[in-house]
């Protein structure tokens, strides 16, 4: 069985995740996900994006296609592109019904996968105690505020472990998203430095010579 510190820093990981990502991304793929397998809307959202596909390309070739020049094309073109629409709006209308109830079902486990377990653990080790802190390291009233709300003095109950775990993972999140941006803003740095024009400095000492013809001149003159 694995530890109850473990159980609860996942947790409090997947609630992390959950929240940075958003509920509804997560329902979104897996609803796709859903459908990847056989399940009984597998073969309506397959053909609905069949169908998305011939509507694109009906509404490109009817843009192609002059009513006045050639309007008996125009006219089959339309009639395929009506049909498809009608068929189209017909399944996603059931689709979306499906997607309604997956959702709300995902939504409630969870729920009950995260909060209700986090409540759940809270309520039923309330009175454990997670770690216990050497006697001494701290004082008495923050003695009492690690083992908030019932557990027994000089441990750490399971609130607090939670709360600790969930600001940790926060902090990490933090610092590897700051070092993600400098290392990308360091990268477009250094691209733009290499693209820019090096300017050549002219040697020390370096005069220009004056040109051929006006050297001549002055031998003459001499």
């Amino acid at each position: 069985m694995p530890s109850l510190l473990l159980v609860v820093f996942i947790l409090q990981l997947v609630l992390h995740i959950i929240n940075t990502v958003g509920a509804n991304t997560i329902n979104e793929l897996l609803w796709i996900l859903y459908n990847k397998f056989p399940t009984p809307t597998h073969n309506a959202a397959q053909k609905v994006t069949a169908l998305k596909r011939d509507i694109v390309r009906l509404k490109r070739e009817l843009g192609l296609v002059s009513a006045q020049d050639d309007f008996a094309r125009w006219a089959k073109l339309q009639r395929q592109h009506d049909k498809a629409m009608a068929e189209f709006q017909k399944l996603d209308s059931s689709l979306r019904t499906h997607q309604t109830r997956f959702t709300s079902t995902v939504a409630t486990l969870r729920w009950l996968g995260t909060q209700g377990l986090r409540f759940a653990l809270q309520f039923w080790f309330a009175r454990e105690a997670m770690f216990w802190i050497p006697h001494g390291w701290v004082p008495y009233y923050v003695e009492w505020i690690l083992s908030f709300p019932r557990a027994p003095l000089g441990s750490v109950s399971i609130n607090v472990w939670g709360i600790a775990c969930a600001s940790m993972i926060a902090l990490v999140a933090e610092a590897g998203r700051a070092v993600y941006v400098l290392a990308t803003t360091r990268a477009v740095r250094q691209g733009v430095e290499k693209e820019k024009p090096m300017a050549f400095e002219a040697k020390p000492g370096a005069e220009k010579r004056p040109p051929k013809s006006e050297q001549k001149s002055s031998k003459k003159e001499l």
